[in-house]
């Protein structure tokens, strides 16, 4: 459903600016209380324990999800090709200084592809060939995604070079790692109920959370090190 020429002015949404936002408070919170184990100030297995991979899963698809809704919604408002390369470019970018500063915090197990390399990833499958697939075809593909990593695995996706893609036999040592499949669902999920039903995006939204979702890379990049940093030196002091 095109919008309406009203509605194209916008390329911003503040219920989805907002949704984000709510992702990044709870990826801030995830991420708060995984610095705390790494310093010893609290005992809590991040890797395996459901508590926190349930939640790790949930923010992930969350923020998975706005990013195919807010593909639809710039495809729908005619985005030209220079803001979204423009955009593309900032991603993958970021994703490089995270692989960088992953390797300095985390020899052992360095993040090859996190969230933002999946991201970086997934917009390049989603505006240079599956936005132009018809809602069906891209809900079939969705469940596809979602299921085939359960189904098929090969030792030859175990590595570095190749795990990426998500058919790994087993999880790699990373830090982060979220490849193309099964997250690609996500972002076609969010991509479709938008295209559906753009309108739900319209509207009112807390400003605070609408505001953080507009500056959620710039978040991204910088909660860390300011929380690592915070830590490490009450750590001095004590």
């Amino acid at each position: 459903m095109p919008l309406a020429a009203a509605d194209r002015k916008s390329h911003r949404s503040d219920r989805l600016d907002a949704l984000r936002g709510l992702a990044i408070v709870w990826m801030a919170a995830f991420h708060f209380g995984f610095d705390l184990n790494h310093f010893g100030w609290i005992r809590q297995d991040f890797y395996r324990d459901p508590v926190w991979t349930w939640q790790r899963t949930c923010i992930v698809s969350l923020f998975l999800f706005c990013a195919g809704a807010g593909q639809a919604l710039a495809v729908l408002n005619g985005q030209g090709a220079g803001r979204f390369w423009k955009r593309w470019g900032q991603v993958a970018g970021c994703a490089l200084l995270v692989t960088l500063g992953s390797w300095f915090m985390f020899p052992n197990s360095w993040i090859s592809f996190g969230v933002l390399h999946g991201i970086a990833a997934m917009l390049l499958l989603l505006r240079l060939g599956l936005a132009r697939l018809p809602n069906g075809a891209l809900l079939v593909l969705a469940v596809a995604a979602i299921a085939l990593p359960q189904v098929v695995q090969h030792p030859v996706f175990d590595t570095r070079w190749t795990n990426w893609l998500g058919l790994v036999t087993h999880k790699p040592v990373t830090e982060d790692y979220v490849p193309v499949l099964p997250w690609l669902g996500a972002m076609l999920l969010g991509f479709v109920a938008t295209r559906l039903r753009p309108r739900l995006w319209q509207g009112a939204a807390p400003r605070p959370l609408a505001v953080l979702g507009r500056w959620s890379l710039s978040f991204y990049m910088v909660h860390q090190p300011v929380f690592i940093g915070v830590l490490m030196a009450v750590q001095l002091v004590r």
